[in-house]
């Protein structure tokens, strides 16, 4: 299974970033723990502040991967043309958050990406990412 995680804008911070909110690991350290514990899955990634760069990759990837496990940051709450991106994909997408969204301002609350992916994950600090993966082994293992 070949897997991209693709973290949007700001997420270059973690570890330093808002420690109270997103923790103090950064999020190289957490891929090493993904990519050991998950060795069966060959796990890409990718973190851009570009919106545009996002698309991209959402392109590049979204033919030819089996899943993509998306926190686009700050850009959930903003972009119609990463929703684009994702709908036009056929590889299944996962929305992941790191903080639960619903418990903070009122924008966050509102997500153009959601419709569009397959699920979302919000609010279990990093392991959202793991909760990811395991969703998409999941529907692997069932056939979809």
């Amino acid at each position: 299974m070949k897997v991209l995680i693709l973290n949007g804008p700001n997420l270059n911070l973690l570890g330093v970033r808002e420690p109270e909110i997103y923790g103090t690991r950064n999020f190289e350290e957490y891929l090493g723990y993904l990519r050991e514990k998950y060795r069966n899955v060959d796990i890409e990634y990718e973190q851009s502040n570009v919106e545009g760069r996002l698309i991209e990759k959402i392109h590049e990837a979204g033919f030819t991967y089996d899943g993509i496990i998306l926190n686009a940051g700050g850009y959930t709450h903003t972009s119609v043309a990463l929703a684009d991106a994702v709908a036009a994909v056929t590889a299944p997408v996962i929305e992941v958050h790191i903080s639960n969204t619903a418990r903070r301002e009122s924008f966050r609350h509102i997500s153009f990406l959601s419709a569009v992916c397959i699920g979302t994950i919000t609010g279990f600090g990093m392991n959202s990412y793991e909760l990811g993966i395991q969703a998409l082994l999941a529907r692997t293992e069932a056939g979809r």
